[in-house]
């Protein structure tokens, strides 16, 4: 065998061996998402305005009116989506809104749809104008019209869909066009979760990964999810290899807290890039608001990363505060990080 043959034979290896492993993670994700609406945990509004509205879809014997979910990320828009295919009885079909490029990549997506079936865009915000205008007549009508040729020999033929129900998920409605938003029968917000449903969250996602949690274990991983279940999950499984490495058969909230710790979330959820904020605004900038983008080059974070996944969560707990001019830290930022406040003490 040559040595060419011997490399092709080894990328092949790895050809085979990755995508199982990445199959075998995705698997063991999707486990952890709740199947039935019986099994989500919290938003008990918006689930109880679902269940209203699934439940008259099936009495008539019709498909759901199209869905929108709109939230951060991580508070169970795609677990929803799922479900409502499995309380509907149908197939769910899953594509994201940048994927979508061109009118055809969604033309083709629809016509391929079944009797019923739920289509699922995440990201729908990010739908170009061009493959919005395709999806208008579909939502209203269930036909679409598409041009065959070019020129005067141009034609247009009209095909009809199957009934069927969208799903679509945002993390910022506000950038939704108004004509597709209105479209909708259903708009479902999704709000931070509570520590006591995050509690039940991480208990039923241990119970599902085999960790025995003793005592407020699960409390204290709740408390430090930032409101969001998918935090929450990403959590427990940083204990639990703490956990597996040191030997321990249970999880108790001493051994949850030390894990925690030891990964860089603190009491209050903070991360390692939370108190690097904090820590510029209360030390090197104290007293002094600071723009977005000083803020950003002094972190070594892009802007839109600040923005998005830091200052929304620092700004909820009273960690900062946004005036005209720029952030600034508030009291208890500063008692966190145990820094005296300049012109005053330790606060």
């Amino acid at each position: 065998m040559t040595r060419r043959e011997v490399e092709v034979g080894a990328l092949e290896d790895l050809h085979v061996v990755t995508p199982l492993a990445s199959e075998v993670e995705r698997r063991s994700e999707a486990t952890l998402r709740p199947a039935s609406l019986a099994d989500f945990v919290g938003q008990r509004e918006l689930v109880g305005h679902l269940a209203i509205v699934l439940g008259a879809a099936r009495t008539r014997g019709q498909s759901s009116d199209h869905l929108l979910f709109a939230g951060p990320p991580g508070l169970g828009k795609t677990s929803l989506a799922s479900i409502v295919a499995h309380e509907m009885g149908s197939g769910l079909r899953v594509t994201s809104g940048p994927v979508l490029a061109r009118p055809g990549d969604l033309v083709a997506l629809l016509t391929d749809l079944q009797e019923g079936e739920v289509l699922f865009i995440d990201e729908i915000h990010r739908l170009s104008r061009a493959v919005e205008e395709v999806l208008y007549p579909a939502m209203e009508d269930r036909r679409l019209d598409v041009m065959i040729g070019r020129g005067p020999s141009a034609r247009s033929i009209r095909l009809d869909l199957p009934a069927f129900t969208l799903v679509g998920a945002t993390t910022r409605t506000g950038l939704v066009a108004a004509p597709l938003r209105d479209r909708f029968g259903f708009v479902g917000q999704l709000d931070l979760y509570e520590v006591d449903e995050l509690r039940q969250i991480v208990t039923r996602s241990a119970g599902l990964l085999d960790v025995a949690l003793r005592g407020d274990a699960a409390g204290v991983i709740a408390a430090r999810a930032r409101g969001t279940p998918r935090i929450a999950n990403r959590l427990l499984r940083r204990v639990r290899d703490v956990a597996s490495v040191g030997g321990h058969l249970e999880v108790d909230a001493g051994l949850a807290g030390e894990a925690l710790d030891l990964f860089g979330v603190d009491e209050h959820g903070l991360d390692k890039i939370d108190r690097r904020i904090l820590g510029l605004l209360c030390g090197q900038f104290a007293s002094l608001p600071v723009g977005l983008t000083t803020l950003s080059h002094a972190c070594g974070e892009e802007p839109a990363t600040i923005e998005d996944a830091y200052e929304p969560y620092l700004l909820r707990e009273g960690f900062l505060i946004r005036t005209p001019r720029g952030r600034v830290a508030t009291d208890k930022a500063y008692a966190h990080l145990r820094l005296s406040r300049p012109g005053g003490g330790l606060v």
